[in-house]
């Protein structure tokens, strides 16, 4: 298998995919194996999230690693999705625009890239509705 179908084959970090607890109704993401709140009596699923969610709190990266420099400054995020999971991504936005309880939707887009000519990774990033 090739080095870019083996990512591609990891569904949570191309679709937002996580699980959610029947019994119970709660959504997690990473996705869990057991509900920590039902436990044994828990029914664990899988689910994709819509990807549509609020900005809850933000940081401006002005200074980063050489692998991300050129992206300075670029807003990094903890999103609450609709269901209620929190994940920490990158918003693409201007450092001006962005506030907290900002309405946001998933998308898909490049993250890194190993040198001039080495493998890129993508991801899920956000963008302001």
């Amino acid at each position: 298998m090739s080095v870019a179908r083996f990512w591609r084959k990891i569904p949570q970090r191309y679709n937002l995919i996580g699980t959610k607890c029947l019994t119970c109704g709660r959504y997690f993401y990473p996705p869990r194996t057991f509900c920590p709140l039902c436990r044994r009596d828990g029914k664990i699923v899988e689910h994709e999230f819509s990807g549509r969610g609020k900005v809850i709190t933000f940081t401006v990266i002005r200074s980063s690693s050489d692998q991300f420099e050129h992206l300075t400054p670029y807003v990094l995020a903890i999103i609450e999705l609709e269901e209620g999971s929190r994940v920490t991504a990158q918003v693409v936005t201007s450092p001006e625009e962005i506030k907290i309880g900002m309405q946001v939707k998933r998308i898909f887009r490049k993250i890194s890239t190993d040198g001039e000519s080495g493998v890129i990774h993508y991801g899920t990033k956000f963008t302001p509705l």
